[in-house]
């Protein structure tokens, strides 16, 4: 369902970012985050995401508790939105185009209201990576003058490689912002908006760190006719971390407040109903144990 369109779209937090991690459908966990901010009127001026993230980013700002939360959860049971099969035809594991170019139409299973997007006064910045120039590519809001236009953007910064075929956008061929310049938690664009606080959502547990790339070769040999996309796969764990580290420091010195899950029982590419509405169960009882935390850093 779409929500009636809410008259009061100001922002009321603006000294600070609201950043959300990629990671597929581990996203299902972060949801509980989302709607809690949602649920407590914590809006943010600004609103940062990638891949998963930027599904995230687009349907907060929608104000939409249901669809967040059905996103990652309940959607997933829809036939045809995943599967080997549709990757053996060519649509890619996650079925892009209708997850994000169908469904979200008026009638469709996950309808999106762009209505409350266009309206909202806070910004939405999404990030992809375009293969001709090696470049990463910036969308904000302005980019999105139409629901296509929007989601397209979203499909692109989603574009899992493997499980998703690219996304060509104005001739160009787009994949996941996780390959970009900010390697899947975009800090270093909101550190450019000139933000110096920081609302971090992370989809993986506190301390995780990345590791190399176990078979390279085989990376390569997958993207032999993308070698791009191949060694930026190879290179993110390395670039990943560091971003990590940063985020740590960030922390200690009380300008970041980060959510990690507790546990990740899912991964990136899980789509079993109950495990996804239980990672979203799990995420949303612990983002409502810390939101005194939250208000209480967010007052400054």
């Amino acid at each position: 369902m779409i929500a009636p369109v809410q008259h009061d779209l100001a922002p009321n937090i603006t000294d600070a970012a609201l950043i959300f991690e990629g990671g597929g459908m581990r996203a299902s966990y972060t949801a509980g985050a989302l709607v809690t901010l949602l649920e407590a009127g914590l809006h943010f001026s600004d609103v940062y995401g990638i891949s998963a993230g930027s599904s995230h980013t687009v349907n907060y700002l929608s104000r939409d508790i249901w669809r967040a939360r059905a996103s990652f959860t309940d959607f997933m049971a829809t036939p045809g939105t995943s599967g080997w099969g549709l990757l053996l035809r060519g649509k890619g594991y996650f079925n892009a185009h209708y997850i994000y170019e169908e469904a979200c139409l008026p009638g469709g299973l996950l309808p999106y209201d762009f209505t409350t997007f266009s309206n909202n006064k806070a910004r939405a910045h999404i990030e992809a990576y375009c293969y001709e120039t090696g470049e990463t590519a910036y969308f904000t809001s302005s980019d999105m003058p139409t629901l296509l236009d929007l989601m397209r953007r979203v499909r692109a910064s989603s574009t899992m490689p493997f499980f998703m075929p690219p996304v060509q956008l104005d001739g160009r061929t787009y994949y996941d912002g996780g390959l970009g310049d900010s390697w899947g938690i975009p800090l270093a664009q909101a550190k450019r908006d000139g933000y110096e606080r920081f609302f971090i959502v992370r989809t993986q547990p506190r301390g995780y760190r990345k590791s190399p790339d176990r078979h390279p070769a085989l990376t390569r040999a997958l993207f032999a006719g993308r070698p791009r996309v191949a060694e930026r796969m190879l290179e993110r764990w390395k670039r990943y971390n560091a971003i990590l580290d940063e985020i740590d420091a960030l922390e200690r010195e009380g300008r970041a407040t980060v959510f990690c899950p507790e546990e990740m029982s899912v991964k990136n590419t899980t789509t079993d109903l109950v495990a996804l509405r239980a990672a979203y169960e799990k995420g949303y009882a612990q983002a409502r144990r810390a939101l005194p935390a939250w208000e209480t850093w967010l007052a400054g």
